[in-house]
């Protein structure tokens, strides 16, 4: 048996209040070394920045059961639960390059296949495996996972053929189980905030502002895999999880 997937509609995605606009974006993250699933590495690839903020978010997560034919019984046999089917996200980029005129369309294109192809280091360490994936949105943070299709359609074309419009559909499925902490309300998607280190950032300064507590930096460092919290490199993106209930 299956479950239905759950749309979730952007709030004032049509009009709203613009002064706290959040874009959103896919952080790419290099798998692990050794390829397990238990964590995402720490090593960031990059971003790829969400033009329009998606109207969408379809998740689905499926329940697997298994009933036994009764010989002779006019009713079916009891269901056993046997397992979950990884939780599954759909998103729609929508891509417009009509006011510059260029190729910038077609780049962010080849960026988006590139999250279904090994990266050049797992491919040096014969453990050839496509970038880590995780969706954010403001206060949003989905479950690390892998693309498993990346779908673009070109809708608009210079006359000379370069593609300046498209529409972009980018299907995520869940590497590893459910995490603890996660809002199960929520499909998985669980409410974690990100910052930027700058110079002088250390993790219990940026625990205290986040939790009022410096001594509970080691949330932040579990969810980044990091091994030594003396070194932070300025311009990198942590996730900060929720401390409600830690």
């Amino acid at each position: 048996m299956g479950g239905s997937p759950v749309t979730f509609t952007a709030p004032g995605s049509a009009a709203g209040d613009q002064s706290n606009l959040q874009h959103a974006y896919l952080e790419l993250r290099e798998p692990p070394s050794d390829g397990g699933t238990a964590t995402p590495s720490n090593e960031t690839l990059g971003t790829i920045e969400f033009q329009f903020n998606p109207k969408e978010l379809s998740l689905s997560k499926n329940a697997k059961w298994k009933r036994e034919a009764q010989r002779n019984a006019e009713r079916s046999g009891p269901p056993e639960f046997t397992g979950s089917d990884p939780c599954k996200l759909s998103v729609e980029m929508f891509l417009d390059a009509t006011a510059a005129m260029d190729d910038s369309v077609v780049k962010a294109v080849e960026k988006l296949f590139s999250c279904v192809v090994p990266t050049e280091k797992s491919l040096s360490n014969d453990k050839g495996s496509p970038p880590w994936v995780i969706f954010h949105w403001g206060g949003l943070t989905a479950f690390p996972a892998f693309a498993s299709e990346v779908a673009a359609k070109y809708t608009l074309f210079t006359p000379s053929g370069t593609p300046v419009r498209a529409v972009c559909t980018v299907k995520l499925e869940e590497i590893s189980g459910s995490t603890p902490g996660q809002n199960p309300t929520s499909g998985s998607l669980e409410a974690r905030s990100t910052h930027v280190v700058v110079a002088g950032d250390s993790l219990p300064s940026i625990a205290y502002r986040a939790y009022g507590d410096p001594n509970r930096w080691r949330l932040i460092a579990e969810a980044n895999g990091i091994d030594d919290p003396a070194r932070l490199r300025p311009g990198s993106r942590l996730l900060v999880p929720a401390g409600d209930g830690r």
